[in-house]
């Protein structure tokens, strides 16, 4: 094993282009690194190395360098002379702050900062022209200077996690950038700015305070994931219609009442979660969603689904539970569901459902034991299956502080004993046999009929056979 701390014949391996020493106990780098002075990868990550020499500079070959997981808290003077340095990864080393020179390494191209304790960003940091990779994730970041938009040939950036409260208008220069992550920030809002970066595919906003996004993200023609969970959004911009690839949209956990007409424009999109808001609709339009694989909508305030939903032919997994719904649109049945969630105690992906008619409107729809699943006003009358005998209002505003205290209306028969009960109950539902079931009932009773001709003879068993028919028969 090298032992650093000792001068040994390794380094008088002058024309050493790759070393790597990662996932060791090394505690010190010697001074003489320099005599690698055709070192061209440098790999001393996951150390126990405190200091780097002043030296390093002397490997003017230096191309890729990868310093993560060690005791650092500075980088040399020095080291913005390593000018050839293409790849740089120093994360999770408790870095305080970068050189103010580190512009002088002007061939980077990817740079990797993440899980330090970086307050701000040099000036310098501009003079990157060739920089395709920033990625200052999990510091302490309050702010971005405004110069940061001269980075015209970045990429990817990474600002998730830090305390951002905004985002400078000069982003919207980052004509290049594909993946903006700033979630886990503080951000109330995103400059309008942002509709300039029209190569960006993925971006990702979740956990912040945002309650509006841009207008301008309409002209985003190429975002195929967008990503807004967990912020104060009351509502989406109808030009988000216009994101043409958009494939992935989570918009879990904000305060959305509605969703624009224009969503039904978004034909590529595949996986769309709207989760835990306060949705009372949605527009029929989303039926026009032809690429929709997975739709989930789960604790809103839908009292219903638009039947033009069953226009989403490749829809195969709908999760609506947790909401107000009285029925499903029996325009449903046309779809290849592979999963349909109604409720959070469901063991089953798939229910069984009949048909019935909504006294109201007299739409012919689907119900099941799951439905309704909220307390249905008394004007509503017996309709089938349904059996809504239930008390109390329908869709009023109390809905959410009754719902942690509210009780199953769903009740099943069980034993002739509970008939004392029955007063005390808002729905009761009798589980009633399909067809196929009945028979196979009758060739039980049927069978055991001729078991118990053949025991004729046998009068202990003569008693225990006609008493389980006769259970069979009152059954069926």
């Amino acid at each position: 094993v090298w032992n650093p701390t000792m001068h040994c014949p390794f380094f008088n391996l002058t024309k050493l282009r790759k070393l790597g020493l990662s996932d060791n106990e090394i505690q010190r780098l010697p001074g003489d690194i320099a005599n690698f002075n055709q070192l061209v990868e440098l790999d001393i990550s996951r150390n126990d190395i405190m200091e780097l020499p002043e030296s390093i500079s002397y490997c003017k070959t230096l191309q890729v360098a990868d310093f993560s997981g060690n005791p650092l808290t500075r980088l040399p003077e020095s080291f913005p002379e390593l000018q050839s340095l293409t790849c740089l990864s120093i994360n999770d080393i408790s870095l305080q702050a970068l050189p103010d020179n580190i512009g002088n390494l002007c061939n980077l191209v990817s740079l990797e900062l993440r899980e330090n304790l970086l307050t701000y960003l040099p000036e310098s940091l501009s003079q990157l022209h060739k920089l395709e990779e920033l990625d200052v994730g999990s510091n302490e970041l309050y702010n971005l200077p405004e110069t940061i938009g001269c980075l015209v040939s970045l990429k990817d950036l990474w600002l998730d996690g830090n305390q951002l409260s905004e985002i400078p208008p000069e982003l919207g220069s980052m004509r290049s950038l594909t993946c903006l992550d700033v979630s886990e920030n503080k951000l109330e809002h995103l400059p309008e700015e942002m509709g300039s970066l029209l190569s960006l595919t993925d971006l990702l906003v979740s956990q912040n305070l945002v309650d509006v996004l841009p207008e301008g993200l309409g002209k985003l023609r190429r975002l195929s994931i967008l990503k807004a969970d967990q912020n104060r959004l009351v509502q989406l911009p109808e030009s988000i219609g216009n994101c043409e690839s958009l494939t992935e949209l989570v918009l879990t956990e904000n305060q959305l009442v509605n969703l624009p007409r224009s969503i039904g424009k978004l034909k590529k999109l595949s996986n769309f979660n709207c989760d835990r808001n306060r949705l009372t609709s949605l527009p029929k339009e989303i039926g026009g969603c032809c690429s929709l694989n997975v739709l989930c909508v789960r604790e809103n305030r839908l009292a219903r689904i638009p039947p033009e939903l069953s226009q989403a032919t490749e829809l195969h997994v709908l999760n609506v539970s947790g909401n107000r719904l009285l029925y499903l649109p029996l325009t449903l049945t046309s779809l290849r569901l592979k999963a349909l969630w109604l409720s959070e105690n469901q063991s089953q992906p798939l229910l069984t459902f009949q048909t019935d008619v909504d006294p109201e409107s007299g739409e012919k729809v689907l119900t099941c034991v799951l439905l309704p699943q909220q307390p249905c006003s008394d004007n509503l009358a017996r309709c089938g299956a349904l059996e809504s005998l239930v008390e109390g209002g329908m869709l009023d505003d109390t809905w959410d502080d009754k719902t942690p205290n509210r009780m199953s209306t769903i009740r099943f028969m069980e034993d002739d004993d509970d008939d004392e009960d029955d007063e005390e109950r808002t729905l009761l539902r009798r589980a009633t046999p399909h067809p196929g079931e009945l028979k196979n009932m009758k060739k039980v009773a049927e069978s055991i009929r001729k078991d118990m001709n053949a025991a004729k003879g046998l009068d202990s068993n003569k008693n225990e056979v006609n008493n389980a028919v006769d259970r069979v028969t009152t059954s069926v």
